[in-house]
């Protein structure tokens, strides 16, 4: 079946439907990664967005029980060059065209992923829309996406985050995990040091998350932007001084904003597996994997008690923060993303050991 890509601008890319079919629209993005498609697609970063691959082949090694990132799939369409129809690799169970049926997710092949990269390089991300529908005209399509509300302004994190509090046991610190879209490779992470995980929804207030009496909080990924969570920021706001804190990716944002910064939205936001990010104080370079479109005006924080203790070498914004008085840190990369692969995996181990200090302080 024939489909179609249309953007808010104007612009139209047509191809061959490979997943669900009818309509979706969503704001469409680009990711550099070489592989990961799996954890892309489930990756609760990406809910409310259309996501281009740019790697031509997509698909070839199926689709497996073990990578998913979430257990739900949030993102809202799928454009690639080319989809693999037989997948190999011996842990596959399902094809990629099979899975976004399922999924009831659009999907779109056979789009000149090149162009369309340098397009949205050239002209920004922009709300478009993806339809299999032949009795709509272009200029249908077109109404269709300049009608749609401003994806800035909606709170994405409400359909991402879980809906209740659950526990995964272990003997080492307790961390409250504020589950704003929180992957599931950082639940792993915080397994994989021995931690006691306590998961709580976006709306958690800073009484209940003190109650638990956890050593420690994680404020996680999610998408969407920073300032339509007001409600998260002031729960982190009351947490401030009252026990450790690492934030990432989103949870860096909002860490940002309760310690009185400002953020922006990038033109076309960092999405891939090869970004390089240089520690300040050691001065080494990360790899990392990254799926952000706002970030941290660094001169919003001039005024404010903390340093900036990583930067994106691409462009220079800020990839993390560390605060000068109290036990708080965070990363605007995913250190759990393994690009590297292990490159960055010592900074939970940075954040146990801020854990455990604090608790022979305290």
């Amino acid at each position: 079946m024939k489909a179609r890509l249309v953007l808010e601008d104007g612009k139209i890319y047509h191809g061959e439907s490979f997943g669900h079919e009818g309509e979706q629209g969503g704001e469409v993005v680009f990711n550099t990664g070489m592989t990961g498609y799996q954890e892309i697609i489930s990756d609760p970063s990406y809910c409310g967005q259309i996501v281009t691959l740019t790697f031509p082949l997509i698909g070839n090694y199926g689709i497996n029980p073990y990578d998913f990132q979430a257990e739900k799939t949030l993102v809202k369409g799928l454009i690639v060059r080319e989809h693999c129809q037989n997948p190999n690799h011996w842990q596959a169970e399902l094809k990629i065209s099979d899975y976004l049926k399922k999924e009831e997710i659009v999907g779109i092949s056979g789009v000149d992923t090149r162009s369309l990269t340098r397009h949205l390089r050239k002209q920004g991300t922009m709300k478009g829309f993806i339809s299999t529908n032949p009795e709509l005209s272009d200029g249908d399509l077109i109404e269709k996406v300049k009608s749609a509300p401003s994806l800035s302004d909606v709170d994405y994190v409400k359909e991402a985050t879980s809906h209740k509090p659950y526990t995964i046991y272990g003997d080492g610190p307790h961390i409250a995990v504020l589950d704003l879209g929180c992957k599931l490779s950082i639940l792993e992470s915080l397994k994989a040091n021995n931690c006691q995980i306590t998961v709580l929804p976006a709306d958690t207030q800073e009484e209940k998350m003190l109650s638990l009496k956890a050593d420690g909080v994680l404020i996680s990924n999610g998408p969407g932007n920073p300032k339509r969570i007001p409600y998260v920021t002031d729960t982190v706001k009351k947490l401030l001084g009252k026990i450790p804190i690492f934030g990432i990716c989103l949870g860096h944002q909002v860490l940002g904003l309760a310690l009185g910064g400002d953020t922006y939205k990038l033109k076309f936001g960092h999405r891939g597996t090869n970004h390089p990010v240089k520690d300040l104080n050691s001065g080494s370079v990360f790899i990392t994997s990254q799926n952000h479109g706002y970030a941290l005006k660094k001169e919003s924080l001039d005024n404010q008690p903390v340093e900036v203790s990583h930067i994106n070498l691409n462009d220079f914004t800020v990839e993390g923060l560390r605060h000068l008085e109290l036990p708080i840190f965070s990363l605007q990369f995913h250190p759990e993303g393994n690009p590297g692969p292990y490159d960055s995996m010592s900074l939970f181990e940075d954040f146990i050991g801020l854990v455990n200090n604090y608790r022979k302080v305290s």
